[in-house]
C-alpha cells in the first residue's frame, strides 16, 4: 500500500537554527581604523537598531531611569552609580551582541552582566571612581587657589573681582579636560572587553586605551557627528528665540532634545558596541 504523502513525517525533524555569525577573532591591542568610520559607525547604529527600534528605545530609557535611581540614593547615589554603571554597560553590550546574532533585544539585558561579570566591571567603576574623584581635586585645587584672595576676603566680589576669575576658571576647566580624556581612553572599551573579549580588568584597560590611541581621528569625527547632531537641536530653538521669544525657544529645546535623546540615545550607546567590534574584532 503506497504511503500517504501527506502524512507527518515519522523521521525527526529538528528546528531551524539562526545562521551562525563568524565573532572573528578578538585583536587584543586593537587597530586603526580609517576617519570615515566615526560617521559610520553612527549611520550603521541607526540601521543596527532599526528593526527593533522601540525595543531598543525602551530599553535606553530603562537604562536612564536605572542610573538616575542609583544616583538618587541617599547618601551612597554617587558612589553606588559609579560602581554599577559598568556592570549595566556591560550588559547593555551582551544585548547588543545578542541582536548581531539575530536575536531580540530583552529589557533584562540591562542585568544579564551581574552574573559572571560583576566584579570585574565593579572593578572598572572603582577605577572611574578614583579618574573622577582625582581630577576634581585638581580643577577645585586650580580654582581654590586663584579664588583664595577674593574668598578670604569675604566680601561681595565686584564686577572685576568676577571678570578676573573667568580665565582661571576657564583654565581648570581645560586642565580637566587635558587630565580627563587620556584616563578616559583607559574606560571607554572596557565593559564590553571584559564582557565580549573575555579579558580580566587590567587588559581591558589597556586594550582600551591602546584601541583610542589608534584611532584619534575616528572618534573626533565621531565626536563632531554628534555635536553636529545637537546643534541640529540647538538652531531651531535660537531661531524661534528671535522670532517669537524665549519661552517659546525654551519649549522647543526641551520638545526637540527630549526627541533627540528617545530617538538618537540608543544610537549612540549602539554605535559604541559597533566601534568596539570594528576595532577589536578581524570582521
Amino acid at each position: 500500500m503506497p504511503e500517504n504523502p501527506y502524512a507527518a513525517p515519522r523521521s525527526r525533524v529538528d528546528d531551524p537554527q539562526p545562521p551562525m555569525v563568524f565573532d572573528g577573532d578578538l585583536i587584543p591591542e586593537g587597530r586603526g581604523v580609517p576617519a570615515g568610520k566615526g560617521w559610520r559607525w553612527i549611520a550603521d547604529a541607526w540601521a543596527f537598531t532599526g528593526q527593533q527600534r522601540g525595543t531598543f528605545i525602551g530599553v535606553f530609557l530603562l537604562y536612564i531611569v536605572v542610573l538616575i535611581v542609583l544616583g538618587i540614593v541617599p547618601f551612597i547615589g554617587f558612589l553606588t552609580s559609579t560602581l554599577l554603571t559598568p556592570v549595566i554597560n556591560g550588559g547593555l553590550q551582551l544585548g547588543f551582541d545578542t541582536v548581531r546574532r539575530g536575536g531580540q533585544l530583552e529589557v533584562g539585558c540591562l542585568f544579564s552582566a551581574f552574573r559572571n561579570h560583576a566584579g570585574k566591571l565593579i572593578g572598572v567603576g572603582a577605577i572611574t571612581l578614583g579618574i573622577t574623584i582625582l581630577i576634581g581635586i585638581i580643577v577645585f585645587a586650580i580654582l581654590g587657589v586663584s579664588f583664595a584672595g577674593i574668598l578670604a576676603s569675604g566680601q561681595q566680589p565686584t564686577p572685576e573681582d568676577i571678570q578676573g576669575m573667568l580665565l582661571p576658571g576657564a583654565l581648570a576647566v581645560l586642565v580637566g579636560i587635558a587630565v580627563a580624556l587620556p584616563l578616559y581612553m583607559f574606560l571607554w572599551f572596557a565593559p564590553p572587553l571584559i564582557v565580549l573579549g573575555g579579558l580580566d580588568v587590567g587588559a581591558a584597560l589597556k586594550a582600551s586605551f591602546l584601541g583610542c590611541l589608534k584611532n584619534i581621528v575616528p572618534f573626533l569625527v565621531w565626536s563632531f557627528a554628534v555635536l553636529g547632531l545637537w546643534l541640529a537641536v540647538l538652531i531651531p530653538s535660537g531661531l524661534i528665540w528671535l522670532s517669537l521669544g524665549i519661552g517659546a525657544a525654551i519649549a522647543t529645546y526641551f520638545l526637540l532634545a527630549i526627541a533627540f535623546a528617545v530617538l538618537l540615545g540608543p544610537v549612540l550607546v549602539a554605535s559604541v558596541y559597533l566601534s568596539y567590534r570594528d576595532i577589536f574584532h578581524d570582521v
